[in-house]
């Protein structure tokens, strides 16, 4: 859609920011330099404030010009939506819808996610950022993202919860380890092998900091890495117990490589996986994805646990 529904200043000063000078948003736009320098002046002449600092190698928003290029760039968003909205009105799913989700969504439900939206509609692009649980909720709330997929997602009042489903707290073994055919297992009884931990980045590790710190405290043993495929990779070797959720490692239980344990101490609360959106300027394309998501991750528990099943010996059904 033309973007001559955005207003000449804020579509100027936004190419300003980005590029640092006049002379290269002149360039960048292929708009004379005084036509941009003039619209600038005369937005700040309106507003009353200075949007730009002068520096002798170019220029940088102010705190107010910030303000404004937030709201420029708000502007290209809906009208991106108004796109979408107005191809919804002939039948057809167009756009881009952008998602925040978590490392091991790339290896769970995902890949099946984009090629069910691949199929049912081939029209709308999607802009996956893989990032953690706080970062997600940041880009939600600045709307940089309109769908998130997080594990232990807070409540907030500007967003909205699509779904949210339990997820019981456990350790991945290998297939040959000890543990593997437990159908639970205690906190004390895990803590007997070595452990290979995920970094205080990730919110599963926050919850064992909170609630279990004594587990962590032993210290011997253990490998701590911010890289959840490290933390699987040594998990399969059968030397290590990982710590984690179903989603965490569903590909593995899927392949059989590894086993998932449930926690059975009283104290062990539950993990949840959640999808949300914001709670306003909602668009039909995002209401869809984050139903499209929601759907998947459930199918992708349900495979997980139908897998579970099957590989229990019959006596312990």
């Amino acid at each position: 859609m033309s973007e001559r529904l955005i207003p000449t200043a804020l579509h100027y000063v936004d190419q300003v920011a980005r590029s640092g000078s006049i002379q290269k948003a002149s360039r960048e736009l292929g708009i004379a330099a005084s036509a941009i320098n003039r619209q600038v002046l005369m937005l700040e002449a309106d507003l009353g404030v200075a949007l730009f600092e002068r520096l002798p190698r170019g220029m940088r928003p102010t705190p107010a010009g910030e303000a404004v290029v937030r709201l420029g760039r708000r502007w290209r968003q809906d009208l991106q939506s108004l796109a979408a909205e107005l191809k919804h009105l002939t039948g057809t799913v167009h756009g881009q819808v952008r998602i925040a989700a978590m490392d091991s969504h790339a290896t769970s439900f995902l890949p099946a996610f984009i090629e069910r939206i691949a199929q049912e509609h081939p029209s709308l692009a999607l802009n996956i950022e893989i990032t953690s649980t706080d970062q997600a909720m940041a880009l939600l709330m600045a709307s940089e993202v309109d769908v998130v997929a997080a594990f232990n997602l807070p409540p907030h009042r500007d967003a909205r919860t699509i779904s949210s489903d339990a997820l019981p707290f456990g350790c991945a073994v290998a297939a040959d380890h000890p543990l593997a055919r437990h159908q639970s297992v205690t906190l004390q009884k895990a803590a007997r092998y070595p452990i290979a931990l995920q970094s205080r980045a990730l919110m599963i590790r926050r919850y064992l900091d909170a609630k279990h710190g004594w587990l962590l405290a032993k210290g011997d043993q253990s490998v701590v890495t911010n890289s959840l495929h490290l933390v699987k990779m040594l998990a399969r070797s059968g030397r290590y117990i990982a710590l984690t959720s179903e989603l965490d490692v569903a590909s593995e239980l899927l392949d059989g490589s590894l086993v998932f344990i449930p926690v059975s101490d009283a104290g062990a609360e539950p993990q949840s996986i959640s999808v949300a959106v914001g709670a306003r300027n909602l668009t039909r394309n995002a209401q869809l994805v984050a139903d499209m998501l929601s759907a998947e991750i459930r199918r992708c528990l349900a495979r997980i646990r139908v897998k579970a099943d099957d590989m229990q010996p019959a006596a312990q059904r």
